[in-house]
């Protein structure tokens, strides 16, 4: 066994990637010392994505980016884990030899004996199949808010979609491992549900645990002040998780929904259940139940075989959905995903013209509804202090992390980090809103 080292980590793609990160943080540091900066490292370890083409030309690019450091002499070993090696390892063992280890999106709880074989002389290839959670202890990366992923995998094989093969099959966290690991995150303003389909949560269990189970333990945690849920397949939003939403006072009114499309025929291609007509009834649906919700989504363009028709009525359901925001991609083709060797392949450049078509017709809809709530006052959780415009800024409860705009807000009275406040809206400006607080 070595002696305890330096380590630094790099975190890369989505918030599921995070929580992953923050339970192999919680392994390291029973053994090493975490550093916040890389250069202050003897060991980085950089937890990958590769759900994408691009997704996977970052992560090499940071690896052949921290090789640079172990060159020079100021680093002694790189550790590459998460879902790169997982599906490509493969290809790049033997091409990224600057690399001493790589592990696999189950391997994490392994990394302290990992670290022991390569400072032994070994050049370690540890990556085993899709299992379970590696733990509930976790560092904490974020301050306020924090990530629960509740289930890993996915059964769904949507043709576009690499997941199953990198991650396995949907796999639900039990019931009582979530409520142990919420606890051990102490206080949190905001807890934000994660998983590749959240309204499968359970149906992998011999039981009759739910999402909606789920929500109702979580919500009697004296611990947890709000309730934030990401990625809701639409096929899977039943009455009863409708009525949660509505009823439960710890459930934001802000529900991610991740539709793809709104071409029936590129829907059934790309294995999605559903239609466009079905999706605009929902979202009605929601927002008759739940004047206020807050629904977001993401739209692929450029999938095989898109004709102008297909591209037309996405626009036009965009206008009649009325989003309150959305992500849209280009269609990635990915190999060994069922979409790969369809015929109909479209041309970046047409892709990239459709992409920029679809901001320009979701950018209107954003100001619109952003609009609507100029005049009105908001709960707006404070973040930090622009010091270039001397003024706060935080999210309201239809802006996620990262992901959607924020809420700036001036104020007579100082205002803490964490701290809960009523901001009077007066004006938008892009995707953001202004105003002051009360």
């Amino acid at each position: 066994m070595i002696k305890s080292k330096k380590i630094g980590v790099i975190s890369l793609g989505c918030d599921k990637n995070r929580v992953d990160t923050e339970k192999m943080l919680a392994v390291l540091s029973k053994r090493h010392q975490i550093v916040a900066n890389p250069e202050d490292a003897e060991i980085i370890v950089i937890n990958t994505c590769a759900f994408l083409e691009s997704s996977r030309k970052e992560a090499i690019e940071e690896i052949l980016s921290v090789s640079v450091l172990k060159e020079e002499g100021r680093l002694e070993k790189i550790i590459v884990t998460g879902c790169l090696p997982q599906k490509f390892i493969d290809g790049i063992f033997d091409e990224l030899i600057e690399v001493d280890a790589f592990m696999g999106v189950s391997d994490y709880g392994e990394i302290n004996s990992v670290i022991d074989r390569i400072y032994a002389g070994e050049r370690v290839r540890a990556v085993g199949g899709p299992r379970g959670e590696c733990g509930i202890e976790r560092v904490r990366t974020t301050s306020d808010y924090a990530y629960l992923k509740i289930a890993d995998g996915c059964s769904n094989h949507c043709t576009y979609c690499l997941i199953p093969k990198i991650r396995g099959k949907f796999r639900s966290v039990p019931i009582k491992d979530l409520i142990e690991e919420v606890k051990l995150l102490g206080n949190v303003k905001e807890l934000i549900l994660v998983a590749q389909d959240l309204t499968k949560y359970g149906t992998d269990l011999d039981t009759e645990i739910n999402l909606v189970t789920l929500i109702r333990e979580i919500s009697k945690l004296a611990t947890v002040e709000h309730i934030r849920l990401l990625y809701c397949y639409p096929e899977g939003i039943t009455d009863e998780l409708i009525e949660e939403i509505a009823n439960n006072e710890k459930i934001i009114k802000y529900i991610d929904m991740p539709l793809q499309h709104a071409s029936d025929r590129v829907l059934k291609l790309m294995n999605r259940k559903g239609t466009g007509k079905e999706y605009l009834a929902l979202i009605e649906k929601l927002k008759a139940r739940i004047p206020e919700i807050a629904i977001r989504s993401t739209f692929i363009t450029g999938f095989p075989t898109e004709s102008e028709e297909d591209f037309i009525a996405l626009t036009e359901f965009l206008t009649k959905a009325k989003l309150f925001n959305a992500g849209f991609f280009a269609y990635s083709r990915e190999e060994g995903t069922g979409a790969y060797k369809l015929d109909g392949q479209i041309a970046r450049s047409v892709k990239t013209k459709r992409l920029r078509k679809l901001y320009s017709v979701q950018k209107q809809v954003v100001k619109s509804n952003l609009k609507r709530l100029v005049g009105k006052t908001v709960e707006v959780l404070a973040e930090g202090f622009d010091e270039n415009g001397f003024i706060y800024y935080g999210r309201g409860y239809f802006n996620a992390p990262d992901i959607d705009g924020k809420v700036y807000f001036f104020s007579k009275d100082e205002v803490k980090k964490g701290e809960f406040v009523e901001v009077e809206l007066v004006k938008v400006d892009g995707y953001d809103l202004y105003g002051e607080r009360l």
